[in-house]
């Protein structure tokens, strides 16, 4: 943003009335033009993906390598994609805000146009563009993390994730309640087989 505006000349132009009015729109157009130098700084040299299955793909991915499940955030109409390998900066955009409730939760969450985090290991923080409705107000969610409950990592389904707030404030659900069916059925499928190692392991401890 290359526009500058004076604000002398326009306090003199519509009068000293208006100089309140005019200081606002002068601050306003600087917080603009500094949120597009920082977005323009967060997201050089990041891969972008477009268009709707690609950036589906993508985004699920993303979600399998970090370790979370993969309904986690159900975004819909996915557009662009966009990460920074270096700084783990990622970001989604879609067509439109969405709400999506979460049954297994009992949660409305809304997404806006766009959702962006800072990613790591079964961690997404500093995230924007997500809420959770808590009573009748709208709560910034700006942090989940995966908490293990169990030290075998192929226990994933006894895990927690760990949703914070602002204010550092957080709920901890299953993560269970975000599985996909087909996630949840290889879960089944791999408490089959190991069940029976450990009944076994059971009887022999008596």
């Amino acid at each position: 943003m290359n526009q500058t505006i004076n604000f002398h000349h326009c306090r003199d132009r519509f009068g000293s009335h208006s100089s309140n009015s005019l200081a606002a729109i002068l601050l306003s157009f600087q917080m603009a033009s500094r949120r597009q130098a920082r977005d323009q700084d967060e997201r050089a040299g990041a891969e972008i993906v477009k268009g709707t299955n690609a950036c589906h793909r993508h985004s699920m991915e993303l979600l399998q390598e970090l370790g979370f499940p993969k309904g986690v955030l159900p975004l819909q109409e996915l557009e662009e994609c966009g990460r920074v390998r270096e700084t783990g900066f990622v970001w989604m955009k879609s067509k439109a805000p969405y709400e999506h409730f979460f049954v297994a939760t009992n949660t409305r969450v809304s997404y806006a146009t766009e959702v962006t985090a800072y990613v790591e290991k079964g961690k997404m923080k500093k995230m924007t563009g997500i809420k959770s409705k808590q009573m009748l107000l709208w709560i910034p969610v700006t942090e989940m993390c995966i908490i293990q409950t169990e030290q075998k990592e192929e226990a994933l389904v006894n895990h927690k994730i760990h949703f914070k707030t602002p204010m550092g404030i957080g709920k901890y659900f299953p993560i269970s309640a975000f599985m996909t069916q087909e996630e949840k059925n290889e879960y089944l499928q791999i408490q089959t087989k190991t069940q029976p190692q450990q009944n076994a392991v059971l009887y022999m401890n008596k």
